[in-house]
């Protein structure tokens, strides 16, 4: 008997110390709650439900006016002027302008004969364009491989330059800018921007350089993306819903409407002439081609997008490059907006409307808003409401403006809402990414300068032999492990189960979705599924 309840007791002693913390902390819990945690939560759902409806009115206003400029707005050739150059016997290739590829690459091992075969087979006069392939790379095999590339198709009769640098200064934006500097780029007018993954139709330049040629006013012409890989795996395809309605409405609506929008830093043509006055190329932020174009328009020079053409490229098919790409996407455009943001509001050559419109829509609500309020509301604030049922969410702003806003942004992917659902736990698991990284670029601290290129796989073969490796990814801590993700899901489960057994908000089938979500990407098998077609 004696061993018995010797036994016994050290079960009951722990658990009467569990108890007591328990309570200890049911006590602590209940005197903060009134006082502090309930008004910062009300404060903090009040700012998330502005945020929201700015961000609705936002995407209903673009909505619309993507409508009315499909039913009632007039064609590229339409509003501008627009006429083919034809040869002429007496002027020759006169009639042509000259024309600069620039090509910047940086240890592109698996793209790099891809692009520059692209940019040669461009139909345009031989004499009348100069290819300038811009090799950062530090790999001396790589810049052997590209080297010989370019004397390959040199002894084929294109005008084509192999240009490096002694350090990587700018990244892409310094190579661009030295680019523009040597002697034989003066004889040009225009030059079009090609990422390593890039590959232009022949008839690009025949279809973009009109434009430039018979519009004076015009700065840049911007072709929308093709992207060669998005049926790779469920993270290829979430990329190209998110993509899509990018190109598909904001692009298109900033060219309808105040002809400006955001570089997308390649498959564009340039006037040289708009770049020099806007300041050309500086590297203060990670988003070289947004600065230089916001920087132009200042200058009262216009943009014009064609939805039309489009230029096949890669998207990201990890998820390291992903979250890398991300990064740079957010923090970016932020801490742009910190630098520029008394330079837009004092510019006197823009209206006033224009400002409104590059200030507020431009950065404030896509730039910065939209990656805040989904994760700040979605995955911290509507949760812990369970935690308070003090403080309740109006149904408006828990489901009516989430649904609108998610149904009206995929429905630029018509092909993938089906996969509207893991979509939407998708982007809401990468705005914590994309949060962390708007605030390190408003604050401008860690990493808001980190440059990271997009890791690139080649043409469709190599894309899919490159599927079947990734199906038993090799477990690396740093690579595979993301431990923000997982404190989320962490977080995101105990409040699911705490709403399914004490709850009255019932957001616990959203809640433990959500969890997984976060789970999967934690651990790194994001881009393992293949979706379904």
């Amino acid at each position: 008997m004696d061993r018995i309840s010797s036994t016994t007791l050290l079960p009951d002693t722990f658990a009467g110390a569990r108890d007591d913390i328990t309570g200890h902390f049911m006590i602590i819990w209940d005197q903060m709650k009134a006082p502090l945690i309930v008004p910062l939560l009300r404060i903090a759902l009040f700012l998330c439900l502005l945020m929201s409806v700015m961000l609705f009115v936002e995407r209903v206003y673009m909505s619309i006016v993507i409508v009315l400029v499909k039913i009632f707005g007039k064609k590229p050739e339409k509003r501008y002027k627009w006429e083919p150059l034809k040869d002429d016997l007496e002027l020759g290739n006169s009639v042509y302008p000259t024309v600069l590829i620039q090509i910047p690459m940086f240890n592109e091992r698996e793209v790099y004969q891809l692009s520059i075969g692209a940019a040669c087979s461009l139909s345009w006069p031989s004499d009348r364009i100069i290819i300038q392939v811009l090799d950062d790379s530090t790999d001396p095999i790589v810049k052997n491989m590209v080297e010989m590339e370019c004397q390959r198709w040199a002894s084929k009769g294109i005008n084509i330059k192999y240009e490096i640098r002694d350090n990587r200064t700018g990244y892409k934006a310094g190579a661009l800018k030295l680019g523009l500097k040597h002697n034989y780029v003066k004889h040009c007018d225009y030059v079009a921007i090609f990422d390593a993954d890039f590959q232009p139709e022949p008839d690009f330049l025949r279809r973009t350089i009109p434009f430039l040629v018979h519009n004076p006013e015009l700065a840049l012409v911007q072709a929308r993306w093709k992207f060669v890989n998005a049926d790779e795996c469920l993270m290829t395809r979430m990329q190209e819903m998110s993509l899509d309605y990018h190109f598909t409405v904001e692009q298109e609506v900033g060219s309808a409407t105040h002809a400006f929008f955001g570089f997308n830093g390649t498959a564009g043509v340039w006037r040289i002439a708009a770049i020099d006055e806007a300041g050309g190329w500086k590297d203060r932020t990670t988003v070289e081609d947004m600065d230089l174009a916001v920087r132009a328009s200042l200058k009262g020079w216009k943009f014009l997008y064609l939805g039309t053409l489009m230029v096949k490229n890669e998207l990201p098919s990890t998820f390291k490059a992903f979250r890398y790409q991300q990064h740079r996407w957010s923090c970016g455009p932020a801490n742009l907006f910190r630098k520029m943001f008394s330079e837009i509001v004092r510019n006197k050559k823009v209206s006033f409307w224009k400002k409104v419109y590059v200030i507020y829509s431009f950065f404030m609500v896509r730039k910065i808003t939209a990656h805040i309020v989904t994760f700040v509301f979605y995955c911290i604030v509507l949760p812990a409401t369970v935690l308070v049922p003090e403080v309740e969410v109006p149904k408006w702003g828990s489901v009516y403006i989430p649904a609108i806003i998610t149904v009206l942004n995929a429905a630029g992917t018509p092909r993938s809402l089906h996969l509207l659902v893991f979509w939407t736990l998708f982007e809401n698991v990468m705005s914590l990414h994309r949060s962390k990284a708007t605030f390190i670029g408003l604050l401008e601290a860690g990493r808001v300068n980190e440059w990271v290129v997009t890791d690139k796989l080649g043409d469709a073969l190599k894309l899919k032999s490159a599927v079947k490796a990734f199906k038993r990814p090799r477990f690396r801590i740093g690579e595979r492990i993301h431990l923000m993700e997982l404190g989320m899901g962490a977080y995101l489960f105990f409040v699911g189960c705490y709403d399914l057994a004490f709850g009255k908000n019932h957001y616990f089938v959203y809640l433990f979705a959500q969890a997984v979500t976060f789970f999967i990407v934690g651990f790194g098998y994001v881009g393992t599924f293949v979706p379904p077609s």
